[in-house]
């Protein structure tokens, strides 16, 4: 790692400059209230030409709420305490029914999406998604279906036996709003095969996101730490991120979260703290200069 002058670095950030992944490594060091002054002004740079240059007075949020359609997944991840088989008495595949519930419910609380996601089912039909996508859109035409994550599109294609594309194609036409950015996880393989060794790869993931752009989907990008990653991992993780961007250009915000590990079969010696979560959050913010949002 080539190291360089503090104040150089500095510089280099408030003035909007691309900065490397050694740089990165660089700025981990740094005094966590340092790190966060540099980020929030390099926040300041992102949303500076927002809301008639009013963006950096104002932080945005929208009403919406996450809707898991079933639990069924033959994926096995490890550190995930939501999947289950068909043979748990505690499996589910939910109703239209039981999600025009949850929808009534985001209606009345003036919700505009929805953040719909589910396991791996090996037995849900094509029709059943289309089906529910248009149940949707035509009931609810005033709420945004963020919906299916990348391993789920690769999964329909496997499944399905279906082009990846001609998969998303039919996704958006049935009223496919935007794509999440789940499955991500860390996307360095080597750390994927400890966590998820049954999941997509790091490419495989890519590639969902560089066709749902070329289709004119938007969608997040996301990072779930603290497991078996290094901190090396997570700066590889934001270069991918960011040269995906550079690509195609349609990440509309970047979400990192920690890795929770109650009731999982992955063990971790121990928990991420706030700072450390403060502080890849920080660092995110200033290496990711072509995604204007943060969540």
């Amino acid at each position: 790692m080539v190291s360089i002058n503090r104040d150089v670095l500095t510089e280099s950030v408030l003035a909007g400059e691309r900065i490397s992944t050694d740089d990165v490594l660089q700025l981990y060091r740094w005094p966590l209230e340092e790190l966060g002054a540099l980020a929030n002004a390099r926040r300041d740079l992102a949303k500076a030409k927002s809301y008639g240059g009013r963006g950096r007075e104002i932080v945005t949020y929208i009403v919406d709420r996450n809707i898991n359609y079933t639990n069924v997944c033959n994926v096995y991840c490890k550190f995930c305490a939501f999947y289950r088989t068909e043979r748990d008495e505690d499996h589910y595949v939910l109703s239209f029914e039981q999600i025009d519930q949850k929808l009534d419910e985001l209606s009345a609380a003036d919700g505009v999406q929805i953040l719909m996601q589910g396991g791996h089912h090996p037995k849900l039909p094509l029709q059943w998604y289309i089906d529910l996508l248009q149940h949707i859109r035509q009931k609810y035409p005033h709420i945004n279906i963020h919906g299916f994550s990348p391993p789920e599109f690769q999964h329909f294609a496997e499944t399905f036996r279906m082009p990846l594309r001609e998969v998303i194609s039919e996704f958006k036409k049935a009223g496919l709003g935007s794509i999440p950015g789940g499955g991500g996880e860390i996307l360095v393989d080597r750390v994927r095969k400890k966590i998820s060794p049954l999941k997509i790869n790091s490419d495989e993931w890519l590639e969902v996101m560089q066709v749902a752009h070329e289709l004119g989907l938007k969608s997040s990008a996301t990072m779930m730490f603290g497991h078996v990653e290094t901190i090396e991992d997570r700066v590889e993780h934001l270069r991918r991120i960011r040269d995906q961007q550079d690509r195609s250009g349609g990440f509309t915000a970047f979400i990192c979260w920690t890795f929770q590990l109650q009731h999982t079969v992955l063990k971790v010696n121990q928990p991420t703290g706030v700072s450390e979560y403060l502080r890849t959050q920080a660092l995110a913010r200033i290496f990711l200069d072509n995604i204007e949002n943060v969540q």
